[in-house]
């Protein structure tokens, strides 16, 4: 498990467009790395309008928004365009860095157990340290939570 004040591991995934991006494009920023489930479900989909809604203020607290999620790049595309997300998503479909981050674990619904994402996020300063991380996250006051380590951070 990753842990607060250790170097943030290495991501290089397509955004929905398909361009390579990596975590290293950011450094000299602030960095909320969001991980989650599935595009177009409705927590993902709180969680990511959420996120827009305060672009604004954290672009001036200098911090960058990428979420990541298995999801293939058209999907990531399709939601993208359809909630008019104003930051990055970024593709794992091979479940690499979901696995390097160590959220994805086995879950349970209904009694049935199953592999997936467990919505985690990763603030990471500007020289690409993990500063917190919020584990099973939880959607409602999730965004709040993440400006005010921020703006500790500034």
């Amino acid at each position: 498990m990753l842990e607060e004040g250790k170097k943030a591991p290495a991501i290089t995934l397509p955004d929905s467009d398909g361009n390579k991006v990596s975590l290293k494009d950011f450094l000299g920023k602030n960095v909320v790395l969001y991980f989650y489930p599935k595009d177009m479900t409705s927590g993902c989909t709180t969680e990511a309008c959420d996120f827009r809604d305060v672009t604004p203020e954290f672009e001036k607290l200098d911090a960058v928004i990428l979420g990541v999620s298995p999801d293939p790049v058209k999907s990531h595309k399709k939601f993208s365009d359809k909630y008019e997300l104003p930051f990055t998503l970024l593709a794992d479909e091979d479940k690499k860095i979901v696995e390097k981050y160590g959220v994805w674990k086995e879950k349970s619904m209904y009694g049935r157990k199953y592999m997936g994402v467990e919505r985690t996020t990763f603030v990471i300063d500007p020289k690409g340290k993990i500063v917190k991380i919020f584990p099973k996250v939880k959607v409602k006051g999730h965004v709040e939570a993440v400006k005010k380590v921020l703006e500790e951070l500034n």
